[in-house]
């Protein structure tokens, strides 16, 4: 096995190699859109929403008219991410070379954004109740709760079934904050009708939104990560370059930088070393091999001969040689 040259930030390399010393692959692979699903929960999220507001004004139940806001700001969710999944599908265009699959990333860190100001919104409500308690319709808040958990569990069922993007996840997390809020809302009711004991309302609400908040900001920590252009969780920058560095002909790896362009999209860039420029286009198929049985589909390889290796100096070093 070939030693993997240490790891250094400051390259002397050129910016924009010559077509002859780097080679891009660029591969796109087929997955499950997400956008019909994320639309087809939006029209279930909205429909519920608008029900469950009839039946509130209907009943003067505010708890049912609250959770309706609550409906209403998941449909958004779940149409920023719908809306992003589109975006994200337009082709490379001269002002964005990598395409706006970004923009799945940042529509994850808006509902993430967005679900931690509901989780808070809800537990100052869930406080309030404690302090000034109301009376509860337990019978239709039974009912419209047990509608609502059907619903979100088909709801949940469709984000789930498919491939699972950091934006997917992100819509996913309102939808599962809905069902859990279905599930204390029909415990809550049940317990309201047979006991009369008001107070488990709040105390289910501060329970799911602690349960909630642990997700999103495990999301958060993700969607983060990308943002920063680090290395994906599931793989080893070092266990890559080792990999690279057993490629026939390869003398050994530097400069070797590994991000998240979207979420079913990594790119790599990295310095190989060689033996023999005539040997490159195998060594570049072999390379190329190599990553994409790590999922590295996106590809930037740049060959340097093994005569003539890239030497780093200090700057008192540098600045000795010149008075040389």
């Amino acid at each position: 096995m070939r030693d993997l040259a240490p790891y250094d930030p400051f390259s002397a390399a050129s910016a924009y190699p010559s077509k002859t010393m780097s080679d891009h692959s660029h591969h796109d692979h087929h997955h499950a859109d997400p956008g019909p699903r994320l639309v087809w929960a939006l029209l279930l999220t909205l429909g519920f929403a608008v029900l469950e507001a009839v039946t509130g004004f209907w009943s003067g139940s505010l708890a049912l008219l609250g959770d309706a806001g609550h409906m209403v700001t998941d449909s958004a969710s779940l149409g920023l991410a719908a809306f992003a999944v589109w975006l994200s599908r337009r082709p490379p265009s001269k002002r964005h070379s990598y395409g706006l699959g970004r923009v799945e990333t940042l529509a994850a860190l808006l509902n993430v954004l967005f679900m931690v100001v509901v989780v808070v919104s809800i537990s100052v409500a869930a406080i309030q109740r404690f302090l000034e308690p109301t009376a509860i319709n337990g019978q239709a808040v039974t009912l419209v709760a047990l509608a609502g958990l059907l619903i979100n569990i088909g709801v949940a069922c469709l984000l789930m079934h498919g491939e699972q993007t950091m934006n997917t996840r992100g819509a996913l997390l309102h939808v599962l904050g809905d069902l859990l809020g279905s599930v204390a809302a029909l415990v809550a009711g049940a317990v309201i009708v047979f006991t009369g004991w008001t107070p488990i309302d709040p105390l289910l609400s501060l329970l799911i939104c602690l349960l909630v908040l642990g997700s999103s900001l495990r999301l958060l920590r993700e969607v983060l990560h990308a943002l920063l252009e680090g290395v994906p969780a599931h793989l080893s920058l070092e266990q890559v370059g080792q990999a690279l560095a057993t490629v026939p002909g390869v003398n050994s790896v530097h400069d070797l930088h590994i991000w998240t362009l979207s979420s079913n999209r990594i790119a790599l860039s990295a310095h190989l070393v060689v033996d023999d420029f005539s040997q490159w286009p195998d060594v570049l198929a072999a390379a190329r091999h190599v990553l994409l049985h790590q999922g590295i589909a996106h590809v930037t390889l740049q060959p340097e001969s093994a005569m003539h290796p890239v030497r780093w100096l200090s700057r008192a070093a540098a600045a000795s040689s010149k008075d040389a």
